[in-house]
């Protein structure tokens, strides 16, 4: 890839020039020389947040721009891995490509699939199969340290493709007011003088289990909807504060019915949460 080749195909070009770029910055920068698989691991965690607020923003300039960041990450992990010898863009590469293939035997083997919903089932099921130095666990491709959220719902996604789901989002929607009962039972215990708190805290996330589960049922992304609901809730208070300003008035002088009729201000001015989101 790196050689002296004719490239006619505009995409591997481009792909050619970030490499050469990269051996480049590798030899010649002292930042990116110094760097190690360790210390690039935090800034790729931080592009990735990025671009999925762009993402969230439908900011498609944003996108193109973040997009470009995380793949010179993923061009440097390479890089870094063929000074060791342990591999290089062409193995990773390779590798997904291989991946993807066993993967579809729906599009480069003789199986027949219905809908998206049995190829993730396969997929799963190939996942088992797979041969490797450990015994494959339905959930144990699940990172450790994704977000609690994104976790669960993938934890509930990887079971449901190897058939443990729920048969429909009436009974999810039963099971989550069912777990929101046994926490009110919780609550109700430790306002009467019962020391309960893990309690509290094991039945709140039964909860939270529970909607992501419905939310899921619902094709809604949970992480996304509560990232809505913050933007919108920054929106809004950012408007309080405003208004406070132009009025004179600080937090500690103002009372909770003046903030609260900011509030239903903010509610009705739909221009400034648009401005907001997309700024």
């Amino acid at each position: 890839m790196q050689g002296d080749i004719n490239i006619k195909d505009e995409r591997l070009r481009a792909f050619k020039r970030l490499l050469d770029i990269m051996d480049d910055l590798r030899e010649k920068c002292p930042w990116d020389r110094k760097q190690t698989l360790e210390s690039l691991r935090h800034l790729t965690i931080e592009e990735v947040y990025e671009l999925s607020d762009a993402i969230l923003d439908k900011d498609m300039e944003e996108i193109k721009k973040e997009l470009g960041d995380v793949m010179l990450h993923l061009v440097f992990y390479a890089k870094i891995g063929s000074e060791t010898n342990n591999f290089a863009i062409d193995d990773v590469l390779n590798s997904i490509c291989e991946k993807l293939i066993v993967r579809h035997p729906h599009i480069y083997g003789d199986v027949d699939v219905n809908d998206a919903d049995e190829v993730a089932r396969n997929w799963e099921l190939i996942k088992l199969k797979e041969k490797g130095d450990k015994p494959k666990r339905v959930l144990g491709g699940v990172p450790k340290s994704l977000p609690a959220i994104v976790k669960a719902l993938r934890i509930q996604e990887k079971s449901a493709g190897v058939g443990f789901e729920w048969d429909n989002k009436e009974d999810v929607w039963k099971k989550v007011q069912e777990e929101i009962q046994e926490l009110e039972v919780e609550v109700k215990a430790n306002d009467q003088g019962e020391d309960n708190l893990d309690k509290i805290e094991d039945e709140f996330g039964d909860v939270m289990f529970s909607m992501i589960n419905y939310a899921r049922f619902l094709k809604v992304n949970p992480s996304d909807a509560l990232e809505r609901t913050n933007k919108k809730f920054i929106s809004r208070f950012n408007y309080i504060e405003d208004k406070m300003k132009e009025d004179g008035l600080s937090f500690d002088e103002a009372s909770l019915e003046q903030m609260d009729k900011y509030w239903e201000e903010s509610k009705k001015n739909k221009k400034s949460f648009f401005f907001f989101v997309t700024s």
